[in-house]
């Protein structure tokens, strides 16, 4: 039995967690002394290298993830970032020892002390070595990459077979839903507007007590068959300058329950293919729908693949994640495997 503790290939988080602290919690309830932590997603440009994660070329601390609304990264060091957060110790693997393979990185993980380990890794070759190195260790945590190295340690020993899916997305009306103030979310959102109707968010009015929630399901109503967008995307440059205001937090908070609540709507009026971008965006709408599980499909991007539940297909992305025509391409994917 293994558990695997995911979090976002950026890290997202602040000094006080949670992370660290959740992956100390698993560590007492499972009764073990030391995990993995990789973030890395070498298909997404994350990479970690001594001790150190990389958006593309770029430290993530130089990154536009240095704006996040809600956990803005401004320490590249993962280990760290990981010593704010946690109780315990954090000591490293390096691409060194990890670039020699699975025997020399089990003999790293068995020497370092109790606690956590952050592994460097720049390809996915490294991630598969990391994941073979792990096969005996009863909780891991990493983004949704590292996962790619397991399942072969189950098949070995047989416990699992050749994978299936129950994916099944259906035709029909859409949505596309926005929350992230991420750089890829902004290209995405401009150029789905160049051709579908559009709906923009106002965080002041809304918090004004104005019906913002009743004007953005009307729109919906409107362009049912039309696949609209409701989004409240601003630049990171305007995000940075917002952060200051006192309301900002109420303001996050406030468009994330608005967002689940379109999305409740919508579900409720029928619509069969919802698209979401925004980690916390993602989360509300998922809660809102309580969704207890979700069946995959084929990757929409590297890390982003179709989900489905209820006889409603979902494509649920974290703000960075996709190409510019990731909204269409999801809505398309979506009709094309119904």
């Amino acid at each position: 039995e293994q558990f695997y503790f995911k979090y976002c290939s950026t890290f997202d988080s602040t000094e006080e967690g949670n992370i660290g602290p959740v992956a100390e919690a698993l560590l007492r309830e499972i009764g073990v002394t030391k995990a993995i932590v990789c973030p890395a997603f070498p298909a997404n440009g994350r990479t970690v290298y001594q001790g150190h994660l990389f958006v593309g070329d770029t430290l993530l601390h130089e990154s536009s993830m240095r704006n996040h609304p809600i956990t803005p990264m401004t320490d590249s060091d993962i280990r760290r970032w990981l010593g704010h957060q946690s109780r315990g110790a954090v000591s490293h693997i390096s691409h060194r020892t990890v670039t020699r393979g699975a025997d020399a990185i089990a003999h790293a993980l068995a020497a370092a002390p109790d606690g956590l380990v952050v592994c460097d890794a720049v390809a996915d070759s490294d991630l598969r070595a990391i994941g073979r190195a792990a096969k005996d260790m009863a909780l891991i945590t990493g983004g949704s990459a590292l996962a790619m190295g397991l399942p072969e340690n189950f098949r070995a020993t047989g416990q699992i077979e050749d994978s299936k899916t129950d994916f099944e997305a259906r035709p029909g009306p859409a949505l596309v839903l926005a929350g992230s103030c991420s750089a890829a979310t902004n290209a995405q959102v401009a150029r789905y507007r160049q051709a579908r109707p559009a709906f923009a968010i106002d965080g002041a009015a809304l918090l004004a007590g104005y019906p913002v929630l009743e004007y953005a399901d009307a729109f919906a109503r409107e362009y049912h068959e039309k696949a609209p967008l409701i989004y409240s995307t601003i630049t990171p440059d305007a995000v940075a300058n917002s952060r200051a205001q006192a309301d900002f937090g109420a303001a996050s908070a406030a468009i994330e329950e608005l967002m689940a609540g379109l999305a409740l709507r919508a579900r409720k009026r029928g619509v069969t293919r919802l698209v979401v971008a925004g980690g916390e965006t993602s989360g509300a709408v998922v809660e809102a729908l309580s969704l207890g599980a979700m069946a995959v499909g084929p990757d929409v991007a590297p890390g982003v693949p179709l989900l489905s539940a209820g006889g409603v297909g979902f494509a649920l992305k974290s703000g960075n994640f996709g190409d510019e025509d990731f909204f269409e391409k999801a809505l398309r994917m979506m009709e094309e495997n119904a």
